[in-house]
């Protein structure tokens, strides 16, 4: 087991514009569970496979404890990768494609054989030892990826979406699974997801990238109360966060004819345009004309509680404000609701910059 250092790392393609990855400083602990979040095309996966070896480092170095492995070929670095599609071979059995690497470094039959069974074990795959992959379930065929990684005992796991090929419910448990088991094992672990649920719900810490740049790197719980950016802000959260624009002027804030209940330090801070966050379960119901107006468009109906989707028409206000309710109470689409909120519920920023306003 070793920490994993980017030390100003970059990856630029030949003929780009700009760097995939650019200037990434980022400390991952012994044992950690670091997530790399981010939409489409922001230098996730990027970051993995520099890891891994599988793209090469243009600037900066990589280290994993203290070896500087920037330039050595991946089977140097003693890390395994999982893939988002599997990579079994089909004409062996799960066994089999679970002891190749050991086979391929040389590992003798007796030890491959005791390491596989009880990786097994660990995955609840002793049953199927002797199964090709093609009579194997999506998850179970990901359980023999994650076990030919286990196998190798390596420092580092990387894992690039092991979990986007599987349906929604498997998904969740999967997920709990391989957060159970790193923990079990105490392997450094990089594991690259799109999904910002399944990062918040896994990693011990979240590394939002966008654009190639590092955002914010921090826990979950920190990274959902505490946005660094409104990029940050209006990423990580299930519903998103509402951003508002709105006017600060003498430590008031009005969206539209709205004034806004807001920490008065945080709106003392700049004059002008601001945007300020609202996350859906901060809203509450006030009385007709005492809050924000909302007209319900649609109604979410969750069991233990909902969520309305509807627009305000006020001016500053999104298309789309997100609302959560209590799912007993009745309203419907047509419906007018009236919010407001507390002022340490509110999220202040710098709309022209994005940076980060309120404590």
């Amino acid at each position: 087991m070793a920490s994993v250092t980017y030390d100003h790392a970059q990856r630029l393609y030949p003929g780009a514009e700009r760097p995939a990855v650019d200037d990434l400083n980022l400390e991952i602990a012994d044992g950690e569970f670091l997530v790399l979040v981010g939409p489409s095309g922001c230098g996730k996966s990027t970051s993995l496979r520099m890891l891994a070896g599988l793209e090469e480092v243009t600037d900066g170095h990589i280290r994993i404890g203290d070896r500087d492995v920037t330039h050595l070929p991946p089977k140097e670095r003693d890390i395994a990768m999982v893939f988002q599609n599997y990579a079994l071979y089909p004409h062996m059995s799960v066994a089999e494609n679970m002891a190749f690497s050991l086979k391929m470094a040389k590992v003798g039959k007796e030890e491959r054989m005791e390491r596989v069974k009880e990786a097994a074990k660990l995955l609840d795959l002793e049953e199927y030892l002797d199964r090709k992959p093609k009579a194997l379930s999506g998850g179970q065929r990901q359980r023999v990826a994650m076990g030919r990684a286990i196998v190798r005992q390596p420092q580092v796991f990387c894992m690039d979406e092991p979990l986007s090929n599987l349906d929604a419910k498997l998904r969740v448990s999967t997920r709990t699974q391989i957060a159970a088991l790193q923990q079990r094992l105490g392997v450094t672990t990089v594991y690259v997801t799109h999904d910002q649920v399944e990062a918040m719900t896994m990693g011990d810490r979240v590394a939002v990238l966008k654009d190639g740049v590092l955002q914010q790197v921090d826990t979950p719980l920190n990274l959902y109360d505490k946005p660094r950016n409104l990029f940050v802000a209006g990423f990580i959260g299930s519903p998103a966060m509402n951003l508002l624009n709105a006017h600060s002027k003498e430590g008031r804030v009005r969206i539209g004819d709205y004034e806004m209940p807001i920490d008065r330090s945080a709106a003392g801070q700049s004059n002008g345009d601001i945007t300020i966050g609202v996350r859906p379960e901060s809203w509450r119901l006030v009385g007709e004309g005492e809050g924000l107006p909302v007209k319900v468009n649609v109604v979410e109906e969750l069991g233990a509680d909902g969520f309305v989707y509807g627009h305000s028409g006020v001016e500053g206000t999104p298309d789309q404000v997100i609302i959560r309710i209590d799912a007993r109470r009745s309203h419907r689409k047509g419906d007018t609701l009236y919010v407001t909120t507390d002022p340490q519920h509110v999220h202040v920023f710098d709309t022209d910059s994005g940076a980060r306003l309120s404590a």
